[in-house]
C-alpha cells in the first residue's frame, strides 16, 4: 500500500482478504530477512523501491515467541503492500 507519499508498506493479510496484489510468504525469521534481502517483496508486489516491512518483521516476531500457539512454519502468509 502507498503511504501517500510514493513510498510503499508492505503488510500482513492473516485472513486474505485485503484488496490488491499479494505475496506468500513462509512465517520464519529466517525467511522474512532473506526476501527483505533480495528485494523480493518489490518483485512479488510489482512495485518500485524498496517497501517499509516493519510490519512484516514485527508479525512474524511475535509468532516466534515461545508459548504462541497462532504461528506455524507448516503455513505461509500472505502480504500485500499499502
Amino acid at each position: 500500500m502507498s503511504t501517500g507519499n510514493g513510498e510503499y508498506a508492505v503488510i500482513v493479510d492473516t485472513g486474505s482478504n485485503l484488496p490488491g496484489r499479494g505475496a506468500w510468504l513462509h512465517p520464519v525469521p529466517q525467511c522474512a530477512q532473506q526476501a527483505i534481502r533480495r528485494l523480493a517483496f518489490a518483485k512479488a508486489l510489482r512495485i518500485t523501491g524498496s517497501p517499509d516491512t516493519s510490519a512484516v518483521v514485527e508479525h512474524i516476531g511475535a509468532l516466534d515467541l515461545p508459548g504462541n500457539r497462532i504461528g506455524s512454519k507448516e503455513h505461509e502468509h500472505t502480504v500485500k503492500s499499502r
